[in-house]
């Protein structure tokens, strides 16, 4: 049983309420422009992280914003560097102005589900983060290619586990618009959480009483809620409060 867990969230995307979230976790993982976000909303992001004390992490993606960035596009190795250090920069820019360091790299959408499996989208995406600051630590799928890439090339991961997605029996996340991929039910999202957190392992399709499925394991540095679902803000407060109550200490890695 760990005593401390990373919680993050995406934020910045325009379309969750951030200042409601940010008190109850402690990291953010702000749009840089690509698959959302612009100057004004980063710079408002990265206030709000200083005024909470929660570490601000780069959350590139895909630029296509039509799509929220959940669309997979046909790059080469180099354009995702290059994607990848375009974004990293202007955030870090303005995050200089604001007297704010960033601490991770996380990617979105379609661009991590894919660097989860392609080993050379993953080398390409940690690559680029190596480039541009050794010392960030890079948010990965928990036990994927992008965090077997980020510790070949010796720069910090975090396995990344998630509170409110389900799982597949190889530990990928289940397909948006597949049935069970995004947990409505608070209260299956706080029991999946004690089991990621506590336990090191989690429920995945099939399981739970039905035929199939079963559990998995899987390592937990840092748990993730996502910042565009309508009610946000009340499972942060709740999952928050959960690992509370079980001696759990929230902390940025």
């Amino acid at each position: 049983m760990r005593d401390r867990i990373d919680f993050n969230c995406d934020l910045g995307e325009g379309c969750g309420d951030d200042a409601a979230i940010l008190p109850y976790v402690s990291s953010a993982n702000i749009a840089c422009g690509g698959h959302a976000g612009d100057d004004a909303s980063m710079r408002a992001t990265l206030r709000l992280c200083r005024e909470h004390g929660v570490a601000a992490g780069a959350h590139p993606g895909f630029e296509d914003p039509e799509h929220f960035g959940r669309r997979t596009l046909p790059l080469s190795r180099d354009e995702i560097g290059m994607l990848m250090l375009g974004q990293m920069a202007r955030l870090a820019a303005i995050a200089a102005d604001e007297g704010v360091r960033l601490t991770h790299v996380k990617p979105h959408g379609a661009l991590y589900n894919l660097a989860a499996d392609d080993r050379i989208v993953a080398d390409a995406i940690v690559a680029a983060v190596a480039a541009f600051d050794p010392n960030l630590i890079v948010y990965g799928l928990a036990q994927s290619q992008l965090t077997d890439a980020t510790e070949a090339a010796g720069l910090r991961v975090a396995h990344e586990v998630f509170a409110e997605r389900g799982y597949a029996a190889n530990g990928r996340l289940l397909p948006r618009g597949q049935a069970g991929a995004v947990i409505e039910s608070l209260e299956q999202s706080i029991q999946q959480v004690r089991d990621l957190v506590l336990h090191g392992e989690v429920a995945v399709a099939g399981g739970g009483g039905g035929g199939g499925g079963g559990r998995i394991a899987l390592r937990a540095d840092t748990l993730c809620l996502h910042g565009d679902r309508g009610d946000a803000p009340a499972f942060a407060r709740a999952v928050h409060e959960a690992l509370q109550a079980d001696g759990i200490r929230i902390a940025a890695l």
